[in-house]
Order: C-alpha cells, then structure tokens, then sequence
C-alpha cells in the first residue's frame, strides 16, 4: 500500500509572509482551501484562514496578521489516523506538513487522505462490522482482538466510534470467523452490542421467547 507520505503535495507553494493581503485574498478567490500555510524565511508560522482574510485590510501584508494565524500541522512519520484527527480538530480541508526538524515539506489535502482510508484493509477488504459497548474502565483492545482471534476471526480494523463519561463504543471490521460466536463471547465478557447482526442467535432467542410469552399471555 502506498504510504500516506506520498500524498504530499506541492502544486501551490506556501505564502510568504510579506505578501500582501490583496493578493492573498485572490488566491482564496481561486482555490476552495479553508487555510494556507504561511512561512516566513522558509519556516512555517501557521495557517491563514480563507474566511478570515475576507476581513483584512488589503494594502497591508500578511506579517501584520501574525496574531491570526492558525498554528495546526501533521509531521511527516504521523499515520492516516492522527491526520484524520488533526483535520478533524481544526475544521480544515488542507494540513500543512512537517518533517522531524520542523521544516515544512508540503501539504496534506482532506480528499487524498480519505482515499488513503478507502485503500485500507477496513474498508476495501469483506467482512463484518461489529459495534460493541462497555463502561470505559474496563474495555480493552488486547481483549477485543483474542475474543476475536480466539473464534477463528481475523480481525481487520477497530476504532472508538463513541465515547462518554461512563460509556465507550468499540467499531470493529472481522473477516472470516463465526460472527454468531463472536458475538456471544462477546456478551460472556460483558460487552453489549449495539449493532444488529441476522446471524446473531441471542436475538432469535429472544424473538423467540417474546413471541411465546405473547401466546401464553392471550391465552
């Protein structure tokens, strides 16, 4: 698989900050960036805002806005996941990049990145998707993949797809494996599952036992 540092890109070159706001203000006119990256003697200062050059004066130079700028970045060794994060976080469509020395090498567009993820064994590979809950003191991963491992599974991808004070939910992708196994070991070591599965033989039971009490009760 290609890796995620292949995607840097270099069409548009980083705004010196001398550059006057007028100019800049084109430039937004032009490209649907949210940010830009602004450097200053080669290094990188932050990231200029398209929404807030919009109020700038336009004879003054972006040097004057430095207090504007906004400081996110990704460095170059960091997975697809923590870039997810940072763009998520900073509410951007483009993510400047950074090697181990700060320098800035380029820049990460949102798009690119989510078909990096589309590439990944969780989406592109067949398989079952599984969202489990648990008080978060006491889920864990290494837990989550031996439940899985130990019913023939091959565990493809986890993630935590929701989280609060007292509760945590756990998105899984499995391939092979009896999903109906898996899904009662995972109710033996307390995990309630929160998605609905047509293999799954607990709620059948239940369906089941429902249906029965409805007759004895109309009796």
């Amino acid at each position: 698989m290609t890796p995620l540092s292949d995607y840097i890109n270099n069409d548009f070159k980083a705004i010196e900050s001398s550059e006057n706001i007028a100019k800049v203000q084109d430039f937004f006119a032009e490209i649907n960036f949210s940010h830009f990256p602004i450097i200053e003697e080669n290094i990188y200062i932050g990231c200029i805002g398209a929404d807030d050059v919009d109020n700038f004066d336009t004879d003054k130079k972006v040097a004057n806005y430095r207090y504007a700028l906004e400081g996110f970045f990704a460095r170059t060794s960091m997975i697809w996941i923590d870039v997810m994060e940072v763009f998520a976080r900073n509410h951007t469509n483009i993510m400047p990049v950074l090697d181990e020395e700060n320098r800035y090498v380029g820049y990460y567009e949102i798009n690119d990145v989510i078909n990096f993820f589309t590439e990944t064994p969780f989406l592109k590979e067949l398989g079952n998707i599984i969202i489990i809950e648990k008080p978060v003191a006491d889920y864990s991963m290494a837990q989550i993949t031996q439940i899985i491992e130990s019913n023939n599974g091959k565990l493809l991808g986890a993630f935590i797809s929701s989280s609060t004070f007292d509760k945590i939910q756990i998105t899984v992708k499995i391939g092979l494996g009896t999903i109906n196994e898996i899904l009662q070991t995972f109710r033996r070591y307390d995990y309630e599952i929160i998605s609905n599965h047509k293999e799954d033989n607990y709620l059948t039971n239940l369906k089941e036992r429902s249906d029965y009490l409805d007759k004895y009760l109309n009796i």
